[in-house]
């Protein structure tokens, strides 16, 4: 880290396997602005280190024994800690990844990610947005797409306090788009973009993007693309 910056995200490792630890700790140990604070090997482990030590991030695998990630999930979320939870599954389309996300995840990626988008997800997630893999998300919706409500249905009231602007940034969000990709999309600057994000997460009282993600699907605003 360079003079002037802020301090290190501190990491909580949660992961029943050893060997996968290891590696993700020899990938985020090579980052300067990351500290690995400690390992659990299982949820029940992971929740007493969150309370104990209060890491900005919690990389927390799915499926554990004692406490699977959901369940750690939540149960870090309802204690009201100030650390965020990214959760990491074996495959694309996991049974718990709905649960993981109402459960209060702020972020949902497959363990083949690559290193470098693992690691600009943990600092995503330590900043307070969220991260949730496309293909993880469209698999997702298109499975659950029965479920969701007819788009030529009336939008729910909350919608409507949203400018034309706004709701058309939340579309691009719940397609998965960063700030960046959106601000190119829309010719303006990111932070223009920020701001609308900001707003919208305001005005329909939402905690952060995965929220945004479903609303905007259970509402009929977006549909998984065929």
């Amino acid at each position: 880290m360079t003079e002037g910056t802020t301090r290190p995200v501190r990491v909580l490792l949660a992961d029943d396997q050893p060997l996968l630890r290891t590696g993700f700790r020899m990938v985020l140990g090579a980052e300067d602005d990351l500290d690995i604070v400690a390992e659990a090997g299982d949820g029940v482990e992971a929740v007493d280190l969150a309370r104990r030590l209060l890491p900005d991030v919690v990389l927390m695998d799915i499926r554990m024994p004692r406490m699977d990630g959901v369940a750690a999930t939540r149960a870090i979320v309802e204690a009201r800690l100030p650390v965020r939870v990214l959760i990491l599954t074996t495959f694309d389309l996991d049974e718990y990844v709905v649960g993981a996300l109402r459960a209060g995840a702020g972020g949902f990626l497959a363990k083949d990610v690559p290193a470098e988008d693992l690691v600009t997800a943990i600092r995503t997630v330590a900043a307070g947005e969220a991260v949730v893999a496309p293909r993880i998300l469209k698999r997702l919706l298109d499975r659950f797409a029965d479920l969701l409500p007819d788009p030529s249905s009336a939008p729910p009231k909350e919608l409507g306090s949203l400018t034309d602007r706004e709701r058309e940034v939340l579309v691009q969000v719940a397609r998965g788009l960063s700030n960046a990709e959106i601000a190119r999309a829309l010719s303006v600057s990111e932070t223009t973009i920020k701001t609308h994000v900001g707003h919208v997460l305001t005005k329909l009282g939402l905690r952060d993007r995965v929220q945004a993600v479903v609303l905007a699907y259970e509402s009929g605003l977006v549909r998984p693309r065929g």
